[in-house]
């Protein structure tokens, strides 16, 4: 059963990678050609006219690939690389509704595309966050069950506790303020959520 949670988890993910793909390009079709043709009618050379589209394309694209790369880390992106994407996706809706007939269904179709895009990406980045955020959590559980395992068996785990709590205690800061529970799991080599449950746990006297 949990076989097959996975293998439908990444169908869905595919499936929804291959339609932000094949929305991109027909958006960057029908861009192109709008952007080319408002770009000619505002007073542009035939070169410059050709480079604007690519210009706007390229910048959502970058700024795409910087919030994609994020978010496989767990995180949102930064507000450069989301600022960047929606102006130019903005740009480039607005060129899609500025050489369309002056009709409410005209302009409509033409930003359908671009609006769809949009839609269909950030629906992805959110698969995608929520995967890595399962897979961070599984590791976790798995490592503190390893150390439970070790503590069952006997293996002496409570002194690597009390030794990751002593190291925090010595290493308070000027104010006297322990270290995060991040910087003590990066001493020890594990997960933040360790170092969390260390400073939790020595902070309540049970690793003294």
């Amino acid at each position: 059963m949990k076989g097959f949670s996975a293998s439908a988890d990444r169908w869905i993910r595919w499936t929804t990678t291959a339609s932000v793909v094949l929305l991109a390009v027909i958006a960057a079709m029908v861009s192109y050609r709008h952007m080319h043709e408002l770009a000619l009618r505002y007073g542009e050379s035939e070169l410059g006219a050709a480079l604007v589209p690519l210009a706007v394309d390229g910048m959502i694209v970058a700024s795409s690939m910087s919030i994609l790369l994020a978010s496989r880390y767990g995180r949102r992106g930064g507000i450069l690389p989301w600022t960047l994407l929606i102006v130019s996706s903005l740009a480039s809706l607005g060129a899609n509704v500025a050489v369309a007939d002056p009709v409410v269904i005209a302009r409509i179709v033409a930003a359908w595309p671009s609006f769809a895009l949009i839609g269909a990406y950030e629906m992805l980045i959110g698969q995608i966050r929520h995967t890595c955020a399962r897979a961070e959590s599984s590791h976790e559980n798995r490592e503190m069950k390893f150390v439970t395992g070790q503590e069952e068996a006997g293996v002496s785990a409570g002194s690597l506790h009390r030794q990751a709590w002593q190291w925090a205690q010595a290493n308070r800061r000027p104010d006297g303020v322990l270290p995060s529970g991040k910087a003590i799991a990066t001493q020890f080599a594990r997960s933040a959520r360790w170092g969390r449950w260390i400073k939790s746990m020595g902070s309540t006297g049970e690793l003294s």
